[in-house]
Parts: C-alpha cells; structure tokens; sequence
C-alpha cells in the first residue's frame, strides 16, 4: 500500500493537477492585486488592531474593577484625548520653534562641517582623494534630503486622507475594543478544526507580546529620549528638544533607530567644532550603551527574541509597501510571521533544537 503512494509522489504532473496549479498562482496574483490597491486601508486596519491589542489589557483592567467594557473604552477613549491636547497644547510650540531654528541654521551648520572637512583635508591629503568634493556632496545631500522629503509628504498624506482617517480610526478602535469578541471567533472559526489550537496559541502569543513590546518600546522611549535631549541641551548642542524626539521615535526602529538618531546629532555637533563632536559622540554611546545594556534586558526581557536581520527585512519591507507609517509595523509583522512558522511549522515536527544549533555552530566555525 505504500509502494504505490510512493510511485505516485514521482508521477508525471497530471492535466488537473498543472490548471489546479495555474488557478492556484492565478489566485495569488489577483490577491496581491487587490492587496497591492487598498494599501491605506490595509495599513489604517493593521495600525488600529495593533494599538486595540495594546490598549486590551487596560480595558480588562478596568472590567475586573466593575467597570463595565463599553464605559471603560470611553474612559480610555477620553484619557487619550486628553494625553494628546496637553502634548499638542504644550509640547509642540516648543518642538516647532526648534524646528524653525534647526532649518534656519541649516546654511551655517553646512558651512561648519565643510570648513572641518576642508581643514581635514588640507591636514591628510590621502583622505581629500578619497572624500568628493563638498560641493558634490552638498548636491548629493539635497537630493537625498528632497528624496526623504516627498518619502515623508507620501507617507504623511497617503493614509486614506487627513483628519476623516482620524475620526475614523478613532471609531474603529472604539468598536474593536467595545466588542472584540465576534473578531476573534470569527478568526478562530476561520482555522481548520485541526490547526484550532495552533491558531488559538498564535494569536494569544501575538497579543503579549504586542503589549510587552509597545510597553517596553514606551518606557525605553521616554527614558533615551529625555537622556538624550537633556545631555545635548548639557553640552550645547541645539535643538536638544527636537533630538530628543528623534531619540523617542528612533526606538520604534529597533537595531537602526539608534544610528539613523545619531546622524544628524553629530552633523550639527561637527559644525559647532571638534569638542561638541567628541561630547555629542559620547552622549550618544553612554546613552544607548546603557538602554542596550539595561532598559532592554530590564524591560522587554526575553518576550521578542527577534533577530536583527528579521527586523532590518521588515523595516524595508513594511516602509516599502505602507511608506513611513509602515515602518510601525516592522516588529509587529516580524513577531507574527515568526510565531506564525513556529506554531504551524516548527512545533508539529518537534525538531531537535539542540542538535540543530550543534550542526549551525559547525558550520559558522567551518568544521566537518
């Protein structure tokens, strides 16, 4: 009885089962298509889900108080209304006064850093051969800064459109949180009756860790992004305000927010001299030495264990496919596309992880 199964793995492809396979890569195609076309509401959808699955645990909170669910999603609905007009009422003033600054003092910070780079390059012939001129590179930084300029304006206005896509996902977190129960059966009624519990597993791995992640990149946010801003105002170099944010918003981009942070602290540090290069340079290893070293291990833990390549592949991927809000979803796509292979995959063959890691050591070190 095995036999023949075995002959028939090896068997000629057969008329029904090549037009299964064209209908098959047919379908993907036509997915994709329609994928490919509602993008801002793709991304609208996800961004919501997202936060709802954040702001779950809260509301459960608040219903083990005897709060009931609907009232506590308006309360929580209110306290975010409120947490957003005290940042708009007092913190963007300041941060677009520091902004107005930082672009009026862009010509002269320019000219600083070319003066440092004509000044090293007098010094060390050998590194003025393989530097560009300044000119060129003042081209090719007004091109790359008028690239990431329309990459932002696309981003920014590409999300269904303005303050209507606001109002609606605000309703639709509204409605997500009040009644999420028929979602999450309807996914669950979704699944095959044998892959019940694996889809079942899946999604409550998502959800902690969704709610570790947003918790720890909020905690690490706050506490980088105010080290930083207060270290820069300590040593000089403005807009600390403004650099600070950048911190904050930089740890939604774990393995590259630090770098992408660092670039224009230490271009503004290099026009002010030397001195305020080596000190902006300084603040920004102790900062994000100690986050590595502590805020991360202390507040995230071991929740996402996501390997840096994975990370760098969907940053790229998401900002490609949903622009700058898609970033966003870097981790979180990571997270489910690893719990997803681990659930469905990895688990139900039971592998030898031990053995595994055995054999990849090996090969890294070049051993037989």
């Amino acid at each position: 009885m095995n036999e023949p199964d075995h002959e028939n793995q090896h068997a000629p492809l057969s008329y029904h089962g090549a037009w299964r396979i064209v209908w098959l890569v047919s379908l993907l195609i036509i997915v994709w298509l329609i994928l490919r076309a509602l993008q801002p509401v793709i991304l609208l959808f996800a961004l919501v889900f997202l936060l709802a699955m954040v702001l779950n645990p809260i509301v459960v909170w608040l219903q083990k108080h005897r709060v009931p669910r609907f009232v506590s999603v308006i309360l929580l609905m209110l306290a975010l209304v409120a947490v957003t007009t005290t940042i708009v009422l007092f913190a963007i003033p300041p941060l677009t006064t520091q902004t107005q600054e930082l672009v009026r003092s862009t010509p002269s910070v320019w000219q600083g850093i070319r003066a440092r780079i004509e000044s090293l390059t007098k010094n060390y012939p050998e590194v003025r051969e393989a530097l560009p001129r300044t000119d060129e590179i003042a081209g090719k930084a007004g091109a790359a800064a008028g690239t990431l300029g329309n990459f932002l304006l696309r981003s920014t206005i590409g999300l269904v459109g303005g303050v209507a896509s606001f109002v609606f996902a605000i309703l639709l977190l509204v409605f997500v949180l009040a009644n999420p129960r028929p979602l999450v059966a309807a996914y669950l009624a979704l699944a095959p009756d044998r892959y019940r519990e694996q889809a079942h597993r899946t999604l409550a791995r998502l959800m902690r860790q969704m709610t570790a992640w947003a918790r720890g990149v909020a905690i690490n946010g706050v506490i980088t992004g105010l080290s930083i801003g207060v270290l820069l105002w300590l040593i000089g170099v403005q807009p600390a305000l403004i650099f600070g944010v950048f911190a904050f918003l930089g740890e939604f981009l774990p393995n590259i927010g630090a770098f992408l942070v660092s670039i224009p602290i230490l271009l503004v540090a290099l026009s002010l001299g030397a001195t305020k290069f080596w000190l902006a340079l300084g603040v920004i290893v102790l900062v994000y030495q100690v986050e590595l070293n502590v805020l991360v291990p202390g507040v995230l833990g071991k929740e996402m264990r996501l390997h840096p390549v994975n990370i760098l592949f969907f940053t790229l991927a998401t900002a490609t496919m949903f622009g700058l809000l898609g970033v966003f979803l870097a981790v979180p796509a990571a997270a489910l596309v690893q719990i997803v292979i681990d659930e469905f995959y990895l688990q139900p063959r039971k592998p030898d992880y031990a053995a595994i890691d055995r054999e990849a050591a090996a090969l890294v070190e070049g051993k037989k």
